[in-house]
C-alpha cells in the first residue's frame, strides 16, 4: 500500500500533533502534506520527515499570521498533487478533507472535528477578542468556505471520528455516518505507589476555549492548591486574575509533566474538547479527573469511577464539583485499566485494519 499523509497544518505543537507521531511511526515512508510548516514550533525529530507544504508556506508573514490567508486554505488543499498513491489518510480539524485525489485512490479522513469556527462561528468567536470589524467581515468570508467544505466533504470515501461527539458533528454537517476509532494515547506507565499530595491540576495550552478561567476563578474562591502547566496568549490574564494559591509552571517536558500528574489530587479538565487526551494519561498514571461534562470527556470518563463531572460552564458548577471529590474515593488500579481502553496499541490495530481495506 502506497500512502500520502494530509494534516490541516504544522505550526503548533498539541494533541493533533501527538496523533499525526503515531501515524507518522505506524507508516515512516509516507510523505506528510500539508499547508505550511514552521520546524522551530515543533519538535527536532520533525525536521527529519518527508513533509511537504503547498505553496501557501512561501506567503510573507503566513507562519504568524496565517489566519490573514484563510481563503486561500481550499486552494491550497487542491493544488495538492497526490497521484500515485493508493491510500491518502487525511487528519483533520480543518480543511484537510478537501484534497482532489485521483479516481483510484482511497480517501480516508480521521476527522478531529469539522472546522469550528466554520460551524459553530459565534461559539468560536465568543471568547477570541476579535474586533468589531473583523466580526463584520468574517462572516461573509466564512459562509463561501462553509459551502466549499461541505462540498469537500462528498470528495471523502470514508469518515473516521474520533469521538461521540464529532461523529455527531459529522452527521449533521456532512450528512456522512463515521465508525469512531479513539485517537491514541500514550497510557504504558509503571503505577505510583504511596498517597497523592495536596495540589490539584491543569495541564494545557492557555488559550480562552480551554476555559482555565474558570478554574482559576473557582480555585481563587476554594483556595485550594491548584498548578497549572502550560504556556499561551492568556497567561498574563490569567495571571493577573488567580490569587497566591495558584501556581503556574509554564513549559514542562513530558517527564516533568507525568511526574505532576502522578502526585495530583485530581486533573482539572475545564473545556470542551473533541476528545482531550491529558485526562487519559491522568488516569493511567492513577489519578481522577474533574471534566465538563460535553464533548470527548464523555467517552473517556466515568462519572464516579474515574472522575467527577460539573454540568454547567461556571466556576461555582466546578467548585460543587470539587467538593463532591473531595468526598470520594478513587481505585488507582482501576483508573489504570480504564485508561488501557484509549492506548496506542488499540489505534494502531483499529486505523490499520481500515487502512488495508479495498
Amino acid at each position: 500500500m502506497k500512502l500520502a499523509i494530509v494534516c490541516s497544518w504544522l505550526n503548533q505543537y498539541g494533541g493533533a500533533e501527538r496523533v499525526l507521531e503515531v501515524i507518522h511511526d505506524m507508516y515512516p515512508d509516507a510523505p506528510i502534506y500539508t499547508s505550511i510548516y514552521w520546524p522551530q514550533a515543533l519538535p527536532e525529530r520533525y525536521r527529519s520527515w518527508d513533509i511537504r507544504p503547498s505553496f501557501l508556506n512561501r506567503l510573507p508573514g503566513i507562519r504568524r499570521r496565517h489566519q490573514l490567508y484563510l481563503p486561500l486554505y481550499p486552494l491550497a488543499f487542491e493544488h495538492l498533487d497526490l497521484r500515485g498513491y493508493d491510500v491518502v489518510l487525511s487528519l483533520t480539524s480543518a480543511f484537510a478533507h478537501g484534497v482532489i485525489t485521483p479516481a483510484e485512490t482511497r480517501h480516508v479522513c480521521y476527522c478531529l472535528t469539522p472546522a469550528r469556527f466554520l460551524w459553530n462561528y459565534a461559539g468560536y468567536i465568543e471568547r477570541e477578542g476579535i474586533g468589531r470589524l473583523a466580526r463584520w467581515g468574517l462572516p461573509l468570508v466564512l459562509k463561501g468556505l462553509r459551502q466549499w467544505d461541505r462540498l469537500a466533504a462528498d470528495r471523502v470515501d470514508q469518515f473516521i471520528a474520533i469521538s461521540r461527539t464529532v461523529q455527531q458533528r459529522i452527521a449533521k454537517y456532512y450528512r456522512r455516518e463515521a465508525p469512531i476509532i479513539y485517537p491514541p494515547v500514550r497510557t504504558e506507565f509503571p503505577a505510583v505507589e504511596g498517597a497523592p499530595e495536596d495540589y490539584y491540576l491543569i495541564v494545557s495550552r492557555l488559550v480562552p476555549y480551554k476555559r482555565i478561567d474558570l478554574a482559576v476563578q473557582a480555585f481563587n474562591a476554594l483556595g485550594l492548591p491548584l498548578r497549572i502547566v502550560g504556556q499561551g496568549r492568556d497567561l498574563a490574564s490569567l495571571r493577573a486574575l488567580a490569587k497566591p494559591n495558584i501556581r503556574f509552571l509554564g513549559y514542562l517536558g513530558d517527564e516533568e509533566v507525568r511526574a505532576q500528574m502522578a502526585r495530583c489530587r485530581a486533573l482539572i479538565f475545564p473545556g470542551e474538547e473533541d476528545f482531550g487526551l491529558t485526562p487519559v494519561e491522568a488516569m493511567a498514571l492513577g489519578r481522577p479527573v474533574i471534566a465538563y461534562g460535553a464533548g470527548g470527556a464523555l467517552d473517556t470518563i466515568e462519572e464516579g469511577r474515574t472522575g467527577i463531572f460539573f454540568r454547567e460552564p461556571t466556576a461555582e458548577s466546578l467548585m460543587e464539583a470539587v467538593r463532591r471529590l473531595e468526598q470520594c474515593a478513587f481505585d488507582p488500579a482501576v483508573l489504570r485499566r480504564h485508561a488501557q481502553r484509549f492506548g496506542i496499541p488499540r489505534f494502531r490495530q483499529e486505523l490499520a485494519q481500515v487502512l488495508a481495506q479495498d
